[in-house]
């Protein structure tokens, strides 16, 4: 209980309690306010020096938590940049040189940088440095992105043109392989029929009569019927990228004149028309105009069964495109 103060009336002979004036009740009130402010300043203080305010409490937390996102960032970056550098070697020694394409310049895959000042919006901060590093890795995984990205399209590009040239050119045996060769490419001293010396210009395959012969790769059919030069009834097919392959001699012809044809369909049957001096197959691959070796063009192991297999697996590919 608060202490009161009394005073003795003699006037009366009674005790009575003191009154304060008024200036000095106002006075206490402020003292005693002005002593609560300074002790509950000093508090404040001396506990924010120790503990920190709640506000730099939630500051350094946010700054924990960046820290944590930044590691993390950098985390990712590395895993991003092995990726890139795993699609870059792919690119390089193993899809460039199966499809005899060029390799990029290092100056493409990596492009400098110049000019305006691009980083100054980052300056004056406290981890200015951290940032600006962070922005330029994520600039350069960007660009080497970009690079492969536009690589790979050039590469599936050149893919389907390699698959479709695949498709094209002559590289199958025009007749089952069992059958023997006969005369190749080579200068003949005594032509079996005329009797004089001149050039072969193909390879022959010593089918009898009425033995399939399948077109070696896709193409146009670009002549169909007689030729006069001896071979006979003869079919020429155009495969595109300057490859043409005759078939000479035949007895039947199953394609026409402008017909598109794919590798392994039927397109006659061996004889001995023309000037010939017996059934067999006259087989010629021209680049360009100049005569090739067909031998060099197809894999002449093949027993008939594989052969025929092959023959049927094109047929059926045809079936289902």
């Amino acid at each position: 209980m608060r202490d009161r103060k009394y005073f003795f009336d003699l006037n009366d002979l009674q005790f009575k309690q003191v009154s304060l004036p008024l200036k000095r009740k106002l006075l206490r009130m402020f003292l005693w306010f002005a002593a609560t402010v300074a002790v509950s300043f000093v508090y404040i203080t001396v506990f924010e020096n120790i503990f920190g305010s709640p506000e730099e409490k939630m500051l350094e937390q946010e700054i924990g938590n960046l820290k944590l996102q930044y590691s993390l960032l950098g985390r990712q970056l590395d895993n991003s940049m092995t990726i890139l550098s795993g699609l870059q070697l792919s690119d390089e020694i193993r899809y460039r040189p199966m499809l005899d394409m060029k390799s990029l310049p290092e100056s493409v895959r990596n492009p400098g940088y110049g000019g305006v000042d691009r980083d100054k919006d980052l300056y004056g901060y406290v981890n200015s440095d951290l940032m600006i590093l962070f922005r330029s890795r994520i600039d350069e995984i960007r660009n080497r992105a970009i690079v492969q990205a536009e690589s790979f399209k050039t590469i599936e590009v050149n893919k389907n043109e390699w698959k479709r040239q695949m498709e094209f050119l002559p590289y199958i045996s025009p007749v089952n392989p069992i059958y023997r060769l006969g005369d190749g490419l080579k200068f003949r001293e005594i032509h079996p029929v005329l009797g004089t010396p001149q050039w072969h210009h193909g390879q022959d395959f010593n089918t009898p009569y009425g033995t399939d012969v399948f077109a070696t790769g896709a193409g146009k059919v670009i002549h169909s019927g007689w030729n006069s030069g001896g071979f006979g009834n003869y079919v020429v097919i155009d495969h595109g990228y300057g490859f043409q392959t005759t078939y000479g001699h035949l007895s039947s012809i199953k394609v026409s004149k402008g017909m598109d044809v794919k590798r392994g369909d039927l397109i006659g049957l061996s004889g001995s028309s023309g000037t010939s001096s017996g059934p067999h197959l006259h087989y010629q691959i021209d680049l360009y105009g100049q005569h090739k070796n067909p031998l060099y063009y197809f894999n002449n192991d093949l027993t008939e069964e594989e052969y025929f297999e092959m023959i049927q697996t094109l047929s059926t590919q045809l079936k289902f495109r």
